[in-house]
């Protein structure tokens, strides 16, 4: 009884450092990160730069540092904005947290000769505030969206797997694959458009002001 116990004692230290050495390192004076580091929870971050901390997560989390935009998976890509103190996750539910670090930027011209990259057509807005825009779209088979300028830093997360090919206006392109729920932090200050190869795609797109 007492090996089985030490046993089951020692898997349970494997678990949590490994958890923990799956989380890259972030800021040495964010308390919130060591909070999150230590918790032995299902969670990493997959982005962190001046702007956002973007988790992953199958877990309910400790309180938020920052005000957040949390991305339910489960649930065709439902988005809801929080304040920092609140409690953010559901366990079992596979949830992307944006956390919004309080250094805003300037805003930018749009001097492209091009329109802004949202609105456009087939795209629906799920909320907006003096922080975000947070939108869902779906691309369309044969329908490249119009040549467009983004204003803003965006984090978007993929719904399905597909395959974006993204041309921009001297014609250089790229093939951009994407599994379902990847996620990406775009910076603002370029054009381009965007065509459907195959299969679907869509897409939460959360605009930071």
């Amino acid at each position: 009884m007492k090996r089985r116990c030490i046993a089951a004692f020692l898997a349970m230290i494997g678990v949590m450092i490994s958890v923990a050495a799956s989380l890259p390192t972030l800021a040495a004076d964010d308390p919130h990160a060591k909070v999150m580091q230590s918790a032995a929870l299902p969670v990493r971050a997959v982005i962190d730069n001046e702007r956002v901390t973007v988790w992953d997560t199958a877990s309910h989390l400790p309180p938020a540092a920052h005000d957040f935009v949390a991305i339910t998976l489960s649930e065709s890509g439902n988005a809801i904005f929080g304040h920092a103190g609140d409690t953010v996750g559901t366990a079992g539910t596979r949830t992307v947290i944006v956390e919004l670090k309080d250094r805003p930027v300037a805003p930018i011209a749009n001097n492209s000769g091009y329109p802004n990259a949202y609105p456009r057509p087939h795209i629906e807005k799920i909320l907006e505030n003096d922080r975000v825009i947070v939108w869902r779209y779906r691309w369309n088979p044969g329908e490249p969206t119009p040549m467009h300028f983004h204003d803003k830093d965006v984090v978007v997360v993929y719904l399905e797997d597909s395959a974006l090919k993204s041309t921009e206006p001297d014609g250089k392109s790229v093939v951009n694959e994407y599994k379902a729920g990847d996620i990406r932090f775009n910076r603002r200050d370029r054009v381009h458009t965007e065509l459907l190869l195959r299969d679907a795609a869509s897409a939460v797109i959360t605009e930071l002001k």
